[in-house]
């Protein structure tokens, strides 16, 4: 595999994803203290040539905590026991990213408060005023 597939248009050559395997955390008994089947991959959105400028833009923009200020994607997959399926996973996530990067946003159109809205809030005022009052002190006569 040379490249990884995002969409038609756009295919990341594999050359520009860094990857290394280090050791898993949490339990799993010997094989986890001896084999190094976690994936840590980084991959720089600047220095790409595969995506485009808008993209680029857009992965920057979201608020993702996987992509540093520097436009560094960095993922860790250690979900799996082999190191091949937490490379693929790593790989999937990846593209997972760029993808959700690659739709436009929708334009939110700004909206009012319906007359009906506006009415029930101010009645629900009204009767919330209500109630507070007849919280006070009683006076005798």
């Amino acid at each position: 595999m040379d490249t990884l597939e995002i969409s038609a248009a756009i295919s990341i050559p594999m050359s520009e994803i860094v990857m290394s395997a280090i050791r898993s955390q949490g339990a799993g008994g010997q094989n986890v203290n001896k084999v190094a089947t976690a994936i840590h991959l980084r991959f720089d959105t600047q220095d790409s040539s595969a995506l485009p400028d808008r993209v680029k833009r857009r992965l920057l923009s979201l608020s993702d905590h996987r992509i540093t200020d520097d436009g560094i994607v960095i993922i860790k997959s250690q979900a799996h026991r082999s190191q091949d399926r937490n490379r693929q996973a790593a790989l999937s996530r990846l593209a997972e990213l760029i993808r959700s990067a690659l739709r436009e946003p929708q334009r939110r159109i700004p909206t009012r408060p319906s007359r009906k809205a506006k009415q029930k809030r101010l009645d629900d005022k009204t009767r919330r005023s209500v109630v507070k009052k007849s919280r006070g002190k009683i006076v005798d006569d």
